[in-house]
């Protein structure tokens, strides 16, 4: 028994796309671990993606600080709270797990070296939190 031709092209269409999502997700799903970044002053390399304090507060909460001073207020807060300004994350494979295997390092929600997101380190939630506090205590002129 076949399929009416009616329905065989939107069910392929349908395939491919779903196909080609979780294709596009996988990458994406490796980057599970990440290396907090207590400067951005350092070298660049083309294998990893730095995500600053100010990105992060706009990806994840959808905040944008008005003014310069407000950014560099969000920055000192970082610093007097002693966290990270950013987050590096190698682009082409998960550095402690690059075989897949599921596995993590104990210590990877710790604050300190590598850092898992699956592992629940809260560096991540912290640095945008008080990015956001630090720059929003500045009243930027109009």
């Amino acid at each position: 028994m076949s399929l009416p031709s009616a329905l065989r092209r939107p069910l392929l269409v349908g395939s491919a796309a779903v196909a080609a999502v979780v294709v596009g997700a996988a990458p994406a799903m490796a980057h599970h671990c990440f290396i907090p970044m207590y400067s951005l002053n350092g070298p660049v390399a083309d294998n990893w993606l730095v995500f600053s304090a100010e990105d992060g507060a706009e990806l994840e909460a959808g905040f944008t600080a008005g003014c310069e001073e407000a950014v560099a207020a969000g920055y000192e807060a970082l610093r007097f709270e002693r966290l990270p300004v950013g987050v590096k994350v190698f682009e082409h494979m998960t550095i402690g797990d690059p075989k897949h295997t599921g596995r993590m390092n104990p210590n990877g929600a710790d604050g300190k070296g590598l850092e898992y997101f699956g592992a629940g380190s809260p560096v991540p939630g912290e640095v945008v939190a008080t990015f956001i506090s630090g720059a929003t205590s500045v009243t930027c002129p109009e």
